[in-house]
């Protein structure tokens, strides 16, 4: 049986490299723009180009529940979340999929030198799993992991 082996299993391979920011200074309404527009649910914020938070479809959800509340006039600051899940680029894929799971974060935002590169989301998960399982070799090694070797399928 040939074995499909990853030589680099990194979240560089699965992460969103293509990622929307946001100013910590802006309107709720432009940040709730922008994940309509782009049918996203995480946005990093950024001072100064520093992530210093981030903002999710739901942040937004509960303030636009607040009564009185414009989303014009509050800020992302004001609605994000300041400690955000971060990995650096190389981080591998089962750590960080193994943290948003233990901690229940919605993404884990990908930094190289101190910059925003990428973005890894339970979506981009779900997408990694499938790409993993797709493979029959994978499913098979899967298989013997979970049954006992004499209920092994024929590969």
């Amino acid at each position: 049986m040939s074995m499909v082996i990853m030589r680099d299993d990194s979240i560089d391979h699965f992460m969103t490299p293509a990622v929307h920011t946001i100013g910590s200074d802006r309107p709720l309404r432009e940040a709730h723009a922008l994940m309509g527009k782009f049918r996203i649910r995480h946005l990093p914020v950024l001072e100064g180009g520093r992530l210093v938070g981030l903002i999710s479809e739901r942040d937004l959800a509960i303030v636009e529940t607040l009564p009185s509340v414009s989303l014009d006039e509050v800020q992302v600051d004001d609605a994000m979340t300041s400690e955000v899940y971060a990995v650096e680029r190389g981080t591998p894929l089962a750590e960080v999929a193994s943290q948003m799971a233990r901690h229940r974060y919605g993404s884990a935002v990908v930094m190289e030198n101190g910059k925003v590169c990428g973005i890894f989301t339970a979506i981009d998960a779900l997408r990694s799993l499938d790409f993993l399982l797709s493979s029959p070799e994978v499913r098979h090694v899967l298989h013997a992991a979970m049954i006992p070797a004499q209920g092994l399928p024929p590969a």
